[in-house]
């Protein structure tokens, strides 16, 4: 990227105390999982990291971690002894002053970090835990900060815990002058978290509120965006398992080794779909290691063909083979009645009148010779497309800092109304009529149409938003 005039460039240190979120903070604004070091532990980060973002060439942001105060208290006292008698030193001469002086390499190095990179800084991002009460080691950390002379941003961190203290916190910062403050949880942030970010920036820097506009709007874009491509890998996952149909001889074991078939490329198909899921929200697979386990008996585990997990969620299985030991497979019913006395429907099929011969012809001389066509049935696929807007949902709400395994069980839940209905999307019901949609068979043809029916099924996913 060639450079930008100096007044494009906004320079921002994230500062604040020990073991409060501030590498969280980068990690999430960044989407980048490997930034820093994150641990429940105070004092992680030692030293200056950076990190730089970019919106084409309306804007450059430069963003540096620091390393945590530690003794605010002690530091407020020092700089007080600075000034000579009858001097009048302003707060960024007397920083500097102390930053000069040999106490910024030994005793206080740690805060000297900071207030060092701050200065060279258009503004400070003070990240808080807003589980913590407010102490006077916070104040007067406040204090120290605040004499280098740069607007300071408070970033309340944490906010869904339960032990949160915003209300003191607010008032707290707003006795301080600090009145303009924003609400960002770093581990599961509000959809339009950073945008509020952006936009309380916007009030404190005037001359860079243009790029920060610029940056509030790609965000919004880039969110927007990234649900597209999700609900799109989502739809075609589905095309694919509805359009999935295999032949059996009518044999009990054919069928039933058919079945396992049919279950095993649906469950693998679904195990793809997710890994894509993970990726394009630049999340690791070791962030959500449950899929892997097609357990019984738990929610996302559950065995997707168990009837049991159809019947958790209100969704009927349909007759026949689906009802019974062979879950989720469904005997298609298409040739019902055909005998072999149908010598005109046969000729019609051969001479491609109907559909196509090589579609349709074989299928229906399969069928006179006794074989049976399985498909997945309905509320599979409903299972599908819930346990794929569910995780889409918790990928939305999830930051990059955060520790623990995604968790979708609630979200499920909150899905399954949406979904649980007696009439499949038409893009659906038209997969199941056209088998060769399907990338799991071998005689999958490339089509326009199903391109096409992906995006209509998306449209409608995204219509059933929770």
């Amino acid at each position: 990227m060639s450079a930008l005039p100096p007044s494009r460039v906004l320079r921002l240190a994230v500062v604040g105390h020990t073991n409060t979120g501030k590498t969280s903070l980068l990690r999430t604004l960044s989407r980048d999982p490997e930034f820093g070091e994150v641990r429940d532990s105070p004092g992680t980060t030692r030293h200056v990291e950076g990190m730089k973002l970019s919106v084409g060439e309306a804007g450059l942001i430069e963003i540096f971690d620091t390393p945590g105060m530690e003794d605010g208290i002690a530091l407020l006292d020092y700089l007080d002894t600075l000034g000579r008698p009858g001097e009048r030193l302003d707060g960024p001469d007397r920083i500097q002053r102390f930053l000069e002086g040999p106490e910024s390499q030994r005793r206080f190095e740690q805060e000297a970090r900071v207030l060092r990179t701050l200065l060279g800084c258009d503004a400070g991002i003070y990240v808080v835990d807003a589980r913590d009460p407010v102490l006077s080691k916070h104040r007067d950390e406040l204090a120290v900060l605040a004499s280098c002379g740069h607007p300071l941003l408070p970033v309340l961190n944490f906010t869904h815990s339960h032990e949160h203290r915003i209300n003191e916190w607010r008032t707290a910062l707003s006795r301080l002058g600090l009145h303009a403050m924003v609400e960002f949880d770093t581990v599961a942030p509000q959809l339009d978290g950073e945008e509020q970010l952006y936009d309380k920036l916007a009030l404190l820097l005037d001359a860079h509120a243009s790029t920060l506009r610029a940056f509030k709007q790609d965000v919004a874009e880039q969110r927007r965006n990234r649900r597209l491509d999700a609900l799109g890998l989502v739809a075609d996952m589905l095309i694919d398992v509805a359009a999935l149909r295999l032949s059996a001889a009518p044999a009990a074991e054919a069928l039933e080794a058919t079945a396992k078939e049919i279950r095993r490329l649906a469950r693998n198909r679904e195990d793809r779909c997710i890994d894509a899921l993970l990726k394009r929200y630049n999340f690791r697979s070791s962030d959500f290691p449950q899929h892997l386990l097609p357990l019984q008996g738990e929610r996302w585990e559950m065995d997707l063909f168990h009837p049991q997990a159809l019947k958790e969620f209100g969704i009927h299985v349909g007759k026949g083979l689906a009802a019974g030991a062979m879950a989720g497979a469904t005997v298609d019913l298409f040739t019902a009645g055909i005998s072999l006395g149908t010598a005109t429907l046969l000729g019609a099929a051969a001479g491609g009148l109907w559909q196509s011969a090589e579609k349709l012809g074989r299928r229906l001389v399969g069928r006179l010779r006794g074989f049976q066509e399985l498909t997945v049935d309905d509320g599979v696929l409903r299972l599908l497309a819930m346990r794929g807007l569910a995780l889409i949902a918790a990928l939305e709400r999830r930051g990059h800092a955060a520790q623990g395994p995604i968790q979708i069980d609630d979200l499920l839940q909150e899905q399954a109304s949406a979904l649980r209905k007696d009439k499949l999307p038409n893009a659906l019901a038209e997969a199941r009529a056209n088998p060769e949609w399907s990338t799991l068979a071998d005689h999958y043809q490339p089509s326009p149409r199903r391109s096409q029916a992906v995006k209509e099924l998306s449209r409608d996913l995204d219509a059933n938003r929770a």
